[in-house]
């Protein structure tokens, strides 16, 4: 057994809001009655957008489900939030396939990830933290998360909707495993199993420099986000956050800084997970 046998989930595109569907994959932790969600979005609309482009691994899979929502000389624009191998997995397949898309990224994007991806400068447009992109019937704001493990990040808020794409911002696992759909909304989630998550998360996969940072300067921050209004929060590894969660994720997440997190597997865990998969 490796890696790549790790059992995963497909689970059908979402609809968040009207014309604005979470492309789903889910992947199950290995030793652990976990899940972890993998995702993107698509925007229809009078200029359709792919936000993020998934993982190699479901690429088939995440193709269809994309090309199933749009047709790929209907994308205008392909929104890519940072440089991360599960959010630029299928780009190179995506651009190909739809020759009427320009690629909104930004030049930091561009620079560190030139040297696995040869972009077209010319259908390229560099949207910074705070600026806005004119998508037909609708204004899209590239709008940074409190949180990030790239300076290249991006979210990407639609102001028709109110649905802020965080990147990887407010991610947290979910129960499940084998066998088991998991939850897709964190309304159905323990309150303490979702701030345990986002805690070990934030600090051990994403963001390891919260342990330096001004607590009240950064709880600042991440009012400043709040500050927009968003109404559903969707990112590439949480369930959907909706409702009175948003006010509740934004608490949380202003309470990053300096929290604990639980230990960081080490090479002891990593013994077990060799055992556990044959010695591979």
């Amino acid at each position: 057994m490796s890696l790549l046998d790790i059992p995963t989930l497909h689970l059908p595109p979402k609809k968040v809001a009207p014309g604005t569907f979470l492309i789903q994959d889910v992947q199950h932790a290995l030793g652990a009655p976990l899940s972890v969600y993998l995702n993107s979005a698509v925007i229809q609309g009078a200029e359709p957008v792919i936000v993020d482009t998934g993982s190699a691994r479901n690429r088939d899979q995440w193709l269809q489900d994309v090309f199933g929502l749009v047709e790929p000389e209907d994308v205008r624009w392909v929104f890519l939030t940072h440089d991360d191998s599960d959010h630029t997995g299928n780009l190179s397949q995506v651009m190909d396939a739809c020759p009427n898309a320009t690629l909104v990224c930004s030049w930091t994007l561009v620079e560190r990830f030139s040297n696995a991806y040869e972009f077209p400068l010319r259908r390229c447009r560099w949207l910074n933290d705070g600026e806005s992109l004119d998508a037909g019937d609708r204004t899209l704001v590239a709008l940074r998360p409190p949180v990030y493990d790239s300076p290249a990040t991006r979210g990407l808020l639609d102001t028709s909707t109110g649905v802020y794409w965080a990147a990887d911002a407010f991610a947290s696992p979910v129960p499940g495993g084998p066998g088991v759909t998991p939850i897709d909304t964190v309304a159905d989630l323990d309150p303490e199993a979702w701030w345990g998550g986002m805690v070990m998360f934030g600090i051990h996969a994403l963001s390891p420099w919260l342990s330096m940072v001004d607590a009240t300067r950064y709880a600042a921050c991440v009012k400043k986000v709040q500050a927009h209004g968003m109404s559903t929060i969707i990112s590439g590894h949480s369930p959907v956050i909706d409702g009175p969660r948003v006010a509740q994720a934004f608490e949380m997440m202003g309470r990053l800084a300096g929290s604990e997190p639980p230990p960081c597997p080490d090479q002891t865990v990593l013994d077990m997970m060799v055992a556990a998969m044959g010695g591979e």
